[in-house]
């Protein structure tokens, strides 16, 4: 196939008759086009709104938070408040920790640290016969637990893996359990106080004697074993019932997560509940990292000049491209290719700017018509911009004439 170039358009007159409307050549894309190029993504979007929109429907449930007697999650401790109301013990929840019930009861505060100042005076004022801290910090147990501290002296919050342990303490709720998924804070027992479970230099489960000897503390380093989802493993439901059980009446505060904590109380951050032992491997993973870092940041040294396998002249890659349109008769898209070098180099010269990569017609032929006078504009657009030549001797004769203007044209 011979390319041309279209000679331009002239305005049409205007007592001509009306022309049908040429066929757009335009490549932008249609309506048609941009709807099935975009439909499979908006499917897609629309498919993930719906699901967001179902789940968000699905996730309208009631959530309570973890050790809420009212929840049935994995989480939640409403499994043990039935199974002792199935033995006959009256349970209730309050969101008032000092409202003492009439007879013996049980208190179960699985916030402590949420209580302000004043409440934890009042809960110690009201004399339950027993309550139960779960990971309590020091200011509720210099209110609730006198004598019991947080083991570690440097003053942090020591945190231990929640797993199967062995009671080794003579607490009798605890002995009738035998081994009991416990971990959590750990504290000291103090001299008056019995610790179980033992970790190291602290206990996730302290009893203390409170008064006279009628009323005790039991303090929890972590409430995972009064879960639901945990009731069943080892000797949980056993310790479950007789820590909570003890007394005819059952009080669950329900506490006001909406409430800040009061000020000075100790919250505890994400770093509180890793072992200890997981600080030094995070050393450890920072300086590996660092040293990979410094590893894989090495110089390489100097780039390695290779020789290239084939070396091919400018000159055969020319005759190369003349053989091909030699063979495919392409005289047209050769005499293209010879115009459009020429006038690419004789538009610098002539001072006629490029656009778009190539120059104007009109400009370029009026330019070198002004420096070659001989040569009139209509002759050199014809040279230029011409029909293709129609033989190989037209073609070379093009050749010749275009190597003889752009002579003309630096030496005039």
């Amino acid at each position: 196939m011979t390319g041309t170039v279209p000679a331009p358009a002239t305005p049409p007159d205007a007592g001509a008759p009306a022309t049908a409307p040429a066929v757009p050549t335009s490549l932008a894309p249609t309506t048609r086009g941009l709807w099935r190029r975009a439909r499979w993504y908006l499917a897609v979007l629309a498919a993930l709104l719906i699901g967001a929109a179902a789940v968000s429907a699905l996730g309208q449930d009631r959530r309570y938070p973890a050790l809420d007697p009212r929840s049935y999650d994995r989480d939640g401790a409403h499994a043990v408040v039935a199974l002792l109301e199935r033995q006959g013990l009256k349970t209730g929840f309050s969101t008032d920790p000092a409202a003492a019930p009439d007879g013996p009861d049980t208190l179960v505060l699985p916030e402590p640290d949420l209580l302000s100042p004043d409440q934890l005076r009042a809960v110690a004022a009201a004399r339950h016969r027993r309550l139960v801290l779960v990971a309590p910090g020091p200011a509720a147990l210099t209110a609730l637990a006198p004598g019991i501290r947080l083991s570690d002296d440097a003053g942090g919050l020591p945190y231990a893996a929640v797993r199967s342990s062995t009671a080794e303490c003579s607490l009798t709720e605890a002995v009738r359990a035998g081994s009991a998924q416990q971990g959590g804070m750990l504290y000291t027992s103090g001299s008056r106080g019995q610790g179980c479970y033992p970790r190291g230099h602290g206990y996730p489960l302290v009893s203390l004697p409170v008064g006279d000897g009628g009323r005790d503390v039991i303090v929890l380093g972590s409430g995972a074993f009064l879960h639901n989802g945990e009731l069943a493993k080892d000797g949980n439901a056993s310790l479950a019932l007789g820590l909570l059980g003890s007394q005819p009446r059952l009080s669950w505060h329900l506490p006001d997560y909406s409430v800040p904590a009061p000020e000075g109380a100790r919250t505890k951050t994400f770093g509180d509940y890793l072992p200890s032992g997981w600080h030094w491997a995070g050393y450890q993973l920072a300086v590996a990292a660092v040293l990979a870092a410094l590893w894989r940041g090495r110089r390489l040294g100097p780039v390695v000049s290779e020789n290239l396998p084939v070396v091919v002249r400018a000159a055969e890659t020319t005759e190369g491209r003349a053989r091909l349109y030699r063979r495919a008769r392409a005289r047209g898209r050769a005499a293209e290719a010879l115009r459009g070098a020429t006038a690419h180099r004789l538009a610098p010269a002539l001072g006629v700017p490029l656009q778009a990569g190539a120059p104007d017609p009109d400009a370029l032929c009026v330019a070198v018509a002004g420096r070659l006078p001989e040569r009139p504009a209509g002759d050199v657009r014809a040279l230029l911009y011409g029909p293709p030549p129609t033989d190989d001797a037209a073609l070379l004769r093009l050749a010749d004439d275009l190597d003889a203007l752009e002579r003309q044209v630096r030496n005039p």
